[in-house]
């Protein structure tokens, strides 16, 4: 194991075998491009072998930090040795920057495949920090890989190599969800797209009640939506994409999330500014749960939900049949707003501008929607929101506001 930095070098040397081995140490210019020169040698008698696991490959032939690792950009980093242990499986790795950048990682592990090493590692990119959160599946050790460049760069250079050793393994169950993007929590890229004063700064959440309200404030002209996705889905009775809901208010966007069933989640954020069509991916977030929640869905959610629009009762999308609900909800520009069921039921507009009303749900199998007219001269009602009708009793309310 070489560590070099601006002004020394560490070999450590681990012989295979007793016997007698030759060191030969080669160096040339940091800013040389010149074939390496033979400097010196020393001779290492092993008289008894050190049995241990090998260490994983390294073709970057340094670890640690890399000797020139301030040019790139790095100031410091949060583990100054070459060997950082695991003991429960898991560690943070911080570096602070001096300047904006980029960063990938690599984790590698005999045991560990390209699609298992993606689950390993969550990443989080802020004006003058990096992190990476980092899982080991398996005992033993790994290498973990920086590669950083400028946000307008063209290149990741590998910037720093540590060997990480587990003592003890986390559960394959417990690794984060596929898929995650660099831009884990908030950061630059949540910045750039406008969103400030983050209720939830940290890429991972875990909650014990299966349910968070992760908030923005965003400008009036970004528009913000969401995804909810998990690698296995056993018991959810309806689309992941039910519970999820979006809410824009005057100054602020939140992102309620519940839960079908324990398990580790991934929350995509996407935005759009007024002068763009097509929404871009901004960050991810990590849901962790590991009680059993059984949260029903919120209602499907149709293209008119827009800013302003607030789901204020009921906060379910499943409806309990043959039962009186009270609605109430915000549909700015609205001129009329209907909740169409088993009859048609006219919602009438408080002083507050919420429009509210009491909506008998019918039998069970049926659909209950939410509808409104946008202009006085428009005959036709456009659907905003659908609920479903069921057996049973009323679920818990979420105490989830928008």
């Amino acid at each position: 194991m070489m560590m070099v930095s601006e002004n020394n070098m560490t070999i450590k040397v681990t012989p295979p075998t007793e016997g007698l081995f030759d060191l030969m140490i080669f160096a040339r210019h940091a800013n040389s491009q010149d074939p390496y020169n033979w400097v010196c040698s020393y001779q290492i008698q092993c008289l008894e072998p050190r049995n241990g696991e090998k260490l994983p490959e390294n073709p970057f032939h340094f670890w640690g930090l890399h000797q020139k690792v301030r040019d790139f950009g790095i100031k410091e980093s949060s583990h100054k040795e070459e060997l950082l242990v695991a003991s429960q499986g898991a560690l943070l790795l911080t570096l602070q920057t001096s300047r904006p950048l980029l960063a990938m990682y690599e984790l590698v592990n005999k045991d560990l495949d390209a699609a298992l090493s993606e689950k390993c590692l969550a990443s989080q990119v802020e004006e003058e920090k990096l992190s990476c959160h980092v899982l080991c599946p398996f005992q033993g050790y790994y290498r973990l890989s920086v590669f950083v460049k400028d946000l307008g760069g063209r290149t990741f250079r590998n910037t720093a190599n540590f060997l990480i050793r587990c003592l003890r393994p986390v559960n394959q169950n417990e690794l984060f969800p596929s898929g995650l993007s660099m831009h884990c929590g908030s950061g630059i890229s949540s910045s750039h797209h406008g969103l400030s004063n983050p209720s939830h700064s940290a890429p991972i959440i875990t909650t014990k009640l299966g349910k968070c309200n992760i908030t923005f404030h965003a400008p009036t002209d970004v528009e913000v939506t969401a995804s909810l996705s998990k690698d296995k889905v056993t018991s959810a009775k309806y689309p992941l994409e039910r519970y999820i809901l979006v809410t824009h208010l005057r100054t602020k966007v939140s992102v309620c999330v519940v839960l079908p069933e324990s398990g580790v989640y991934k929350v995509g954020l996407f935005g759009r500014s007024e002068d763009d069509k097509d929404f871009v991916h901004i960050c991810d977030y990590v849901i962790r749960c590991s009680s059993d929640p059984s949260w029903a869905p919120f209602p499907r959610v149709y293209s008119l939900w827009r800013r302003g629009c607030v789901l204020l009762e009921p906060r379910t999308g499943v409806l309990q049949e043959q039962s009186w609900v009270r609605f109430r909800v915000k549909v700015p520009k609205a001129y009329q707003a209907v909740v169409l069921g088993q009859e048609k039921t006219v919602l009438q507009r408080s002083p507050s501008s919420i429009w509210e009303g009491d909506v008998f749900t019918g039998v069970a199998g049926m659909q209950v929607k939410l509808a409104a007219k946008f202009s006085q001269h428009c005959s036709s009602l456009e659907v905003i929101l659908a609920f479903e009708v069921e057996e049973g009793g009323s679920p818990a309310p979420l105490g989830c506001s928008g």
